[in-house]
């Protein structure tokens, strides 16, 4: 995964539903097109961060789930 100028969110150690708690706030205070990385190790995230990309309009550019922590790289939607 690129390392870019993103803003980094260390979500290691949070349990469902903390981690989608955590990126929605962070989220709100964002632009439109910013970029973040989040880097966590709660299994649920491979399915709960997709899940809320989707329906929250924002999009994975690109994650790595084969091995913890894993990685997920957002862009901010609407």
């Amino acid at each position: 995964m690129k390392k870019n100028n993103n803003t980094i969110l260390n979500l290691i150690g949070l349990r469902c539903p903390e981690p989608i708690m955590v990126i929605r706030k962070t989220l709100r205070k964002m632009k439109k097109n910013e970029k973040i990385l989040v880097v966590a190790d709660d299994p649920s995230t491979k399915r709960d961060i997709p899940n809320f990309c989707y329906f929250m309009e924002h999009q994975l550019v690109e994650h790595e789930i084969k091995i913890k922590p894993y990685r997920y790289l957002l862009k901010k939607g609407l």
